[in-house]
């Protein structure tokens, strides 16, 4: 298939495109190297996809319409995968903004390009953020989602609906994927994993929020890469879906791990809890497992173990 992958550069996309070449697909690849982090970052991640004559990049923004115009006019598309978006719970809260402006205007824009190209089939990268802190484990699709605690689970949970609203007006084909903590290679430098990894192995100070009790279903990327590969062929109607190991881990038993295969001990510093973090998040994924077959292979502490190499390999 010709497939449209916005944010293509960044963590999930780069990946994402990687095995959607290699499976035979052609891309058409979007991303505007936002600074949030070193964009060379980002352009180190697509240099393998750029090198294969089935990848087709454009540098722009999913803001600027006569952009996204262009790349329709231009470029047979079957099927639009959109991952691009303002990422982070905590300079959500700063930015308030530009956050709704890009994950929310910016969705519509790519939905109204979309509907004037007459293509309606959309893979819509959501997150588990918008379940705030629910009471009920493990999140279920099902759950009341109306209590979103940061700006960007609040703009995720916005965009959602107004590819629901596509799906109703214009018989849209949309699958909303919420990503639960995703890890792995090429995972983005101000998240978690990555931060505690690069402070323990060279000595410094890691910042713990809390007592270190909260916990996350952390996936890895690989199995998020198949869910969404496997989305593809299942793409029918108006869905949301979970994407999660449907496991959970504390933040202390985290920092054990990475100082179990570093072999370094962590220099921790404790703060309070931040605005906007939850405390929990644990994914039921029936619905993936009986809708599109997905079944997470990789176990934490493996993935674990991968990441520290593939850190060490590009330091």
């Amino acid at each position: 298939m010709n497939l449209l992958i916005t944010g293509v550069a960044g963590f999930i996309g780069s990946n994402l495109s990687d095995k959607l070449l290699e499976d035979g697909h052609k891309i058409v690849g979007i991303d505007n190297f936002d600074p949030f982090y070193d964009i060379a970052i980002k352009k180190r991640n697509i240099s393998d996809s750029i090198k294969n004559k089935h990848f087709n990049f454009y540098e722009g923004s999913i803001l600027d319409i006569k952009f996204l115009e262009s790349i329709f006019n231009e470029n047979k598309i079957d099927l639009v995968i959109h991952l691009a978006s303002k990422a982070g719970v905590r300079p959500s809260i700063h930015n308030p903004q530009e956050y709704f402006n890009v994950n929310v205007n910016g969705t519509l824009n790519l939905l109204e390009t979309m509907k004037k190209a007459e293509l309606k089939k959309m893979i819509f990268a959501s997150s588990s953020s918008i379940y705030g802190n629910n009471p009920k484990v493990p999140f279920s699709e099902k759950d009341n989602v109306d209590y979103p605690i940061s700006p960007y689970a609040a703009s995720k949970k916005s965009a959602e609906l107004i590819c629901h609203t596509y799906h109703h007006l214009y018989a849209f084909d949309i699958f909303c994927l919420r990503f639960f903590t995703v890890y792995g290679s090429r995972q983005r430098p101000d998240l978690a994993i990555h931060k505690f990894t690069k402070a323990i192995l060279n000595k410094d100070e890691i910042t713990i929020y809390g007592d270190g009790t909260t916990q996350r279903d952390y996936t890895h990327i690989s199995d998020i890469v198949d869910g969404v590969s496997k989305s593809i062929d299942k793409l029918n109607g108006y869905e949301i879906i979970n994407l999660g190991e449907a496991y959970s881990i504390s933040l202390a038993d985290l920092v054990a791990l990475l100082e179990q295969y570093t072999g370094t001990k962590a220099k921790i510093r404790r703060l309070p809890m931040q605005p906007g973090d939850v405390e929990k998040t644990y994914a039921d994924i029936s619905k993936a497992k009986s809708l599109l077959d997905y079944k997470p292979k990789i176990k934490f502490e493996n993935g674990i173990k991968d990441f520290i190499e593939w850190y060490k390999s590009i330091n």
